[in-house]
This record gives structure tokens, sequence and C-alpha cells, in this order.
């Protein structure tokens, strides 16, 4: 089973889906044991492959980090908070969450876009 630790301890993940906003990008930084990394991989597949079907997703791609890390970076798009919301709290993806390996530290947490002016729109 998966470990949650907050990215951001003032105001985690959990703290976030009563928020109403979107779209939202979801980051979910993963930390395994290097042994089990393909398992990881499966786990994190099997999660893809059902958000997928759930009503606002937009995308995912998951990130390796450079050279010998164990270190992965998810990122998902999704219409709104409320969408991601239904979908990371259904019971058959909460059950879902066991078959990770008991390695498996993940942070996640959600962003809105931001405009800056002369480089980025929201």
């Amino acid at each position: 089973m998966v470990t949650f630790e907050p990215l951001d301890p003032e105001f985690p993940i959990e703290h976030q889906l009563s928020v109403e906003a979107g779209p939202v990008v979801l980051i979910n930084l993963f930390t395994i044991d290097p042994a089990d990394q393909e398992a990881l991989l499966e786990a994190w597949k099997a999660d893809a492959l059902y958000m997928k079907k759930q009503p606002g997703y937009i995308s995912t791609q998951m990130h390796k980090a450079v050279g010998d890390s164990s270190m992965y970076l998810n990122y998902a798009v999704w219409d709104t908070v409320a969408d991601f919301r239904a979908a990371f709290s259904n019971p058959e993806f909460k059950q879902a969450l066991s078959h990770y390996p008991s390695s498996a530290v993940t942070a996640p947490h959600l962003f809105e876009k931001v405009a800056v002016s002369n480089c980025c729109t929201a």
C-alpha cells in the first residue's frame, strides 16, 4: 500500500479537495525503493487506465528522475477539482491503492495555471 505524505503540510490534498477550481493539474511525486520501480509503474498504469475513464479527466504523463534516482513524477490534468475529487474518492480507486509496493511514498498536490505577464497565460 502506498503511503501518502503532504507536499504542502500547511494545505494538504485533503484540504484542496474542498476547493472549487478548474482546470487543475495534479502533481504527484513518488519515491520508491529501487527494487520496486517496475511494481510502481504497473500499479500506476492500472490507476491511470482507471482515471482515463473518469469524467473530467484530460491527460496524464509519468516522468522518471534522471540518472539512478528512483523518484517519479506524475502530471495529470483535470477539468475541475470536483472531477478529480470524485475519481480520487471513489472506493474502487481507494481499494486499488493496495496494489502499490509498500516502499512507495506519494505526495499529491493540485495546482492552477497562473498568468505571468510576457511569459505565460492562465
